[in-house]
């Protein structure tokens, strides 16, 4: 054995999704970039979801642009794209969403959607965005001057802001809307106690998929009944435009609800809170900022980079291939790691300081690829409108306390932030 190996330090986990309570893993990211690019991860039993097969972890910018560029190699539609193998029978129901595809089905299925996602719909928007932004500011800040000088930003504003922005895009009635958080919660943080609660067991007392049809069966039933509600009552919003659309089976326009719902939703949620506690940590980028020093357009895609909404996304090779000088079988999972290709010290000089000027920014944030995020145009508008407005609110931006980070190794999720209003 050679001296080399015998040195190489040990593969970290950075699957147990128990280690992102305590932050992003980037001392053990760094170690798999520099030594060990595609490693191995084993995937025990954790949180009483069973144990899996393993599965590749790839964490450097160029390997993981590869894998989300190459589809015919490193597919979406085999296992699906979430690092847990759903249950066989689940397989086929989980790959009618267009998340789950492959081209040139996926390219169908985008093209359809992308009608009601147009840019002209997003900009018109932007002014309702920046009154909700700036209301929820505004009474966040009343309420922590009547008590005790601080607030909660996610519970306060950005939990609301994501959540409302979403249902006006899609045209969700207002006495509807807390059901997106609902089912938001249920599927995204279904790893971490507080946002899941009492897991659904099956027979045998294991947990149930939330993707799976039957915890499903709610939000598919009220997509259908506001799409009926649509034929009847269109306005200017998405679901009337998937709802009368007649090359979109009913099947597909589930699967557009849930998918929209959910990453439509925690998108921006987790993104919104991951950037302003940057800035609270970084007082002098704030200032920075706040004078006009940074331009805000370059602020966001750094922020972006610096807290990406998700942390990894899993394929499965199709073939037989090599990665990195790593050989891969067909049917092996492939997991890419957002956060760290975001912080490959191969691309980006210095990346672990925070640089509202930074340019270019070539972040996978929204992925890479045929998948790259479809409501990205949305998003920026959305975190460029919020941080404008809290730029106006707060003079400055600090924290009040560590905030309460998501348990789940999906969504890099913020679940308090504590601030202080001055």
């Amino acid at each position: 054995m050679s001296l080399a190996r015998e040195t190489a330090p040990p593969v970290p986990d950075v699957f147990d999704p128990r280690r992102y309570a305590d932050g992003v893993p980037h001392v053990a990211y760094r170690t798999l970039r520099d030594r060990h690019p595609v490693a191995w991860q084993e995937e025990p039993e954790v949180l009483g979801w069973p144990a899996g097969p393993g599965f590749w972890a790839v964490t450097r910018q160029a390997d993981v642009v590869r894998v989300l560029k190459d589809s015919e190699v490193y597919s979406s539609y085999l296992g699906a794209t979430q690092i847990r193998d759903p249950d066989p029978d689940d397989l086929p129901f989980i790959r009618r969403m267009m998340l789950n595809q492959d081209p040139p089905g996926h390219l169908r299925l985008r093209r359809l959607v992308s009608r009601a996602f147009t840019a002209r719909r997003v900009e018109r928007f932007e002014s309702v965005a920046r009154e909700r932004a700036r209301t929820l500011l505004g009474r966040a800040v009343d309420r922590a001057r009547s008590g005790d000088g601080t607030c909660d930003l996610v519970s306060a504003v950005t939990d609301d802001y994501a959540l409302l922005n979403l249902a006006d895009v899609l045209g969700v009635p207002e006495r509807d809307r807390e059901l997106l958080l609902h089912w938001t919660q249920r599927v995204i943080g279904y790893q971490d106690p507080d946002e899941a609660g009492e897991p659904v067991l099956d027979a045998r007392g294991r947990p149930v998929n939330p993707r799976s049809p039957g915890m499903l069966r709610d939000m598919f039933g009220y997509a259908h009944q506001l799409a009926l509600h649509k034929k009847s009552r269109p306005g200017d919003d998405v679901m009337t435009t998937l709802a009368t659309d007649p090359e979109l089976a009913p099947a597909e326009l589930e699967m557009f609800f849930f998918l929209l719902t959910v990453a439509g939703n925690d998108t921006v949620r987790s993104a919104a809170p991951g950037g302003l506690l940057a800035l609270a940590e970084h007082p002098e980028a704030y200032d920075g900022l706040r004078s006009g020093r940074f331009p805000l357009g370059t602020a966001v895609e750094e922020l972006l980079r610096r807290h990406p909404p998700v942390l990894s996304f899993r394929r499965t090779a199709a073939v037989d291939t090599e990665l990195a000088g790593q050989r891969i079988r067909a049917g092996d999972k492939v997991v890419v790691f957002h956060a760290s290709a975001n912080h490959d010290e191969r691309v980006f000089t210095d990346p672990h300081r925070l640089d509202l000027a930074r340019s270019p920014n070539p972040h996978v944030s929204f992925g890479d690829g045929p998948h790259v995020c479809l409501g990205a145009h949305f998003a920026r508008l959305q975190l460029r409108v919020l941080y404008e407005e809290t730029l106006r609110a707060l003079p400055a931006l600090r924290t009040a306390g560590p905030p309460r980070r998501l348990v789940s190794n999906f969504i890099n999720g913020l679940k308090t932030l504590p601030a202080q209003v001055t």
